[in-house]
């Protein structure tokens, strides 16, 4: 069944893969569904465009364009690693669904403080800290989840991260009030964040639900992020140094700034 490949390719393939953890996630995820029970040499064209139109229901056209895209590469797998006698790739022939704009969501108002005070009476005693960890630094979920405490230097002010998504080290400066949070971690781990990028993906959707707040994701925490950082005053390299964009013109689709704050900057617009 595709099912039995989604699992051979997540246990095979996937350790290898940067996202590995969101990659499995998502590979299970479609194993439990309709689809992951039809056997693989009768799949067809229509199975897809079932598949593509029911999910279309539930998700972005983004996430549907992904998984669709997940499948291709086990199925293309199972022929050509592994042997499978499948007669065609079907989804090759299926119109992906177009992706959602870039988001522009950042934190409104009091939100900021609502999500803390929603964080801070959960059982998780980490969520709190990597909520305010993310909005002062930019990283990615999965660097904070990786990094551990030789990882930082709090006397001067610096994180180091290895093996990031885009195949870089990079070294990313910490703020006053971001050291401050780390003091208030403890520290009777190897990691500074110990928990699963599942535990933190539960803990963030029960505090932001506790705090009334609606369509924020938790990566529009590193949107917020390197939006502060222009409005500080920080170049495009700069920003791009701390944020570990390549290519500067995705940097900009992270980039939604608050005119108010951008502009105190300039004497010719304040008072």
């Amino acid at each position: 069944t595709l099912k039995d490949l989604l699992l051979k390719y997540a246990e095979e393939v996937s350790p290898s893969h940067k996202g590995v953890i969101a990659e499995i996630y998502r590979l299970k995820s479609i194993a439990r569904r309709w689809i992951g029970d039809l056997d693989v040499r009768y799949l067809s064209k229509q199975h897809f465009i079932q598949y593509r139109d029911d999910r279309l229901k539930v998700v972005t056209g983004g996430s549907v364009g992904a998984e669709l895209a997940l499948i291709k590469r086990v199925l293309d797998t199972a022929v050509r690693k592994w042997g499978y006698g499948v007669p065609y790739n079907p989804i090759c022939d299926i119109e992906y669904p177009k992706g959602s704009g870039a988001r522009t969501r950042r934190l409104l108002g009091n939100e900021k403080d609502r999500l803390l005070i929603a964080a801070k009476t959960q059982k998780n005693i980490y969520i709190a800290s990597i909520i305010e960890f993310a909005i002062e630094t930019g990283m990615r979920r999965s660097e904070m989840l990786r990094l551990r405490w030789c990882d930082l230097d709090l006397e001067n002010g610096f994180a180091s991260l290895y093996d990031t998504k885009n195949g870089e080290d990079r070294r990313v400066p910490l703020t006053k009030r971001c050291v401050e949070v780390l003091k208030t971690v403890p520290q009777d781990h190897e990691k500074v964040f110990p928990i699963s990028a599942n535990c933190l993906r539960l803990a963030w959707v029960r505090a932001r639900n506790k705090a009334r707040i609606t369509d924020l994701r938790f990566h529009d925490l590193r949107h917020e992020a390197v939006s502060r950082f222009f409005e500080m005053g920080m170049s495009v390299p700069e920003v791009a140094l701390i944020s570990g964009h390549k290519d500067v013109r995705q940097l900009f689709r992270y980039t939604h700034l608050n005119p108010t704050n951008a502009f105190k900057k300039y004497p010719a617009f304040s008072d």
